[in-house]
């Protein structure tokens, strides 16, 4: 956050990241990329694999992919769905919440059934 609001700012343009032309903003981030990526030392991370890393987190967290969608500037739920995938942590903790719930009910009915399952 530091390092954004450090960025020079032009007057009368309200993006943080400039464009070539007046008024604009950056849309082409293929070189700017290349360069992040030799300083940081990340030769093998495209922007892509980030993309996904976000889209995967924000599944793990909760959000949904109607959200995540709008977040990655998708059209299409499915193609949020192609980007989200969960861990294996994730399934586990899911697998064992859904478990114990399940468990609950059974024990609660003195081990029959509860009536809506």
């Amino acid at each position: 956050m530091r390092l954004l609001a450090e960025l020079p700012r032009i007057e009368g343009n309200p993006w943080v990241i400039h464009g070539k032309r007046p008024g604009t903003h950056m849309t082409e981030l293929d070189d700017a990329w290349q360069t992040v990526r030799a300083r940081a030392g990340l030769s093998d991370v495209r922007l892509h694999d980030l993309r996904h890393s976000f889209a995967s987190r924000a599944l793990a967290l909760g959000e949904s992919l109607p959200m995540i969608g709008k977040l990655l500037g998708h059209a299409q739920v499915e193609t949020t769905a192609r980007y989200a995938h969960l861990s294996r942590k994730s399934m586990h903790e899911a697998t064992e919440r859904i478990a114990v719930s399940i468990a609950a009910d059974i024990l609660g009915s003195g081990g029959r059934p509860a009536p809506d399952s």
